[in-house]
């Protein structure tokens, strides 16, 4: 990438998407506030305005979706969309799934998910190479989701891959937005009126009771249009993310094998690996806001109506932050880490995603203390939001 012109970012492109950090540096040194005249964006680098932005929602609003292309197809949010949704109403519907998603809850559900990750590893034995993402990294959360909402394990798989083909573009496309496609809610259209029926104690039964008071003051439940919304929600927001993590986890430690040493001498070393690797090589590389009201930032005036992308990966190695940010290092000590957000938006289903990671890991480790990627027949998937392997071949002989 020539070094010569001015800096150029752009979500879209796969050149820069191969190896981002070098434009992220840039941005932050260069061009602090950014925008990008072809796709009509503003962009923001620095860890402090990343943070200012995703706490100040009544500026930096959500209503109108976290993804560059569903701010600009300007289309009608489903109410209960919780990423595209700014107080009150969030924070009602929040309150809502955090009573699924307790502390509480999350750590009882560390014995299923190991016997998953056990399940998937078993089908492995005796198979000396094969691709991580689609025989492990794919499968553990779309499982661990399934079971959350009782999904019967054998229509998983094509829950999951519905749920991610929304997600996927075109090299060098942007998504296909509609509200038809944003939420394909028949998915699970079946399993709600099951459920219904027959309740048991997965979290589709408690959103189906979950009493609640709505912005305009009425107690009620559910309509089955928002749990379907809710539902979605969850379904798309924890796969792919989580997968991609576990993912980045595999590649990293194959690429720095000293650490890896370490970590399978001392898997108490585990979950600061992870907070490092979600450091160093995040899922979600941007956040996109819509702006409410004209902005001052970096001495211009960034005009309502405007998209901007927060760069959480770039916050993430910001050298304000960070000593040596662009070193990768399972000992450092993590604070201010910006992967699930911060806010009024931060991540609900954070704490399941570092568990699941935390669990698939050592197992993982158990088994297969040395692996070897295959580099020349990886893949990075393709979207403007997300960054992580397609596919990532691994030798564990």
């Amino acid at each position: 990438m020539s070094h010569n012109g001015p800096v150029y970012w752009d979500p879209f492109d796969r050149d820069i998407a191969a190896d981002p950090y070098p434009t992220y540096q840039r941005l932050r040194a260069e061009a602090p506030l950014y925008y990008n005249e072809p796709h009509d964006f503003y962009t923001l680098s620095h860890h402090g305005d990343i943070d200012r932005a995703l706490t100040d929602w009544k500026t930096f609003s959500s209503a109108r979706g976290p993804i560059l292309e569903i701010i600009k197809a300007n289309i009608e949010i489903p109410p209960g969309t919780l990423l595209m949704e700014d107080p009150p109403a969030h924070d009602i519907h929040r309150a809502l799934l955090s009573r699924v998603f307790t502390p509480r809850r999350i750590s009882s559900l560390e014995q299923q998910v190991r016997d998953l990750c056990v399940r998937c590893l078993d089908q492995l034995a005796g198979i000396d190479s094969f691709d991580l993402m689609t025989e492990f990294a794919n499968e553990v959360p779309m499982r661990v989701i399934g079971m959350l909402l009782g999904i019967p394990e054998s229509d998983q798989p094509t829950i999951r891959e519905r749920a991610d083909a929304k997600l996927r573009t075109e090299p060098g496309q942007q998504m296909q937005v509609s509200s038809r496609a944003l939420m394909d809610t028949d998915l699970f259209a079946e399993y709600i009126d099951w459920r219904a029926d027959h309740p048991s104690d997965d979290l589709m039964t408690e959103l189906l009771r979950a009493e609640f008071e709505d912005t305009l003051g009425v107690t009620r439940t559910l309509t089955r249009q928002e749990i379907l919304t809710y539902v979605t929600v969850l379904a798309g927001a924890g796969n792919e993310t989580t997968a991609r993590l576990i993912g980045w986890l595999a590649a990293l430690l194959a690429q720095y094998p000293d650490q890896r040493d370490e970590v399978v001498a001392d898997p108490g070393l585990i979950p600061n690996t992870i907070e490092e690797t979600l450091r160093f090589e995040p899922t979600g590389h941007a956040l996109a806001r819509y702006v409410t009201t004209d902005v001052e930032l970096h001495g211009q005036t960034v005009p309502a109506g405007s998209a901007m992308m927060l760069l959480v990966a770039s916050a993430n190695r910001d050298e304000k932050c960070w000593p040596e940010p662009e070193r990768f290092d399972i000992h450092r000590r993590i604070s201010q880490l910006r992967t699930f957000g911060l806010g009024t938006h931060y991540c609900m289903g954070a704490a399941l995603a570092r568990l699941e990671a935390r669990v698939a890991l050592e197992e993982f480790l158990k088994r297969y203390p040395r692996w070897d990627v295959d580099w020349d027949h990886v893949a990075l998937s393709s979207t403007s939001t997300m960054r992580g392997w397609e596919t990532l071949p691994v030798a564990v002989a």
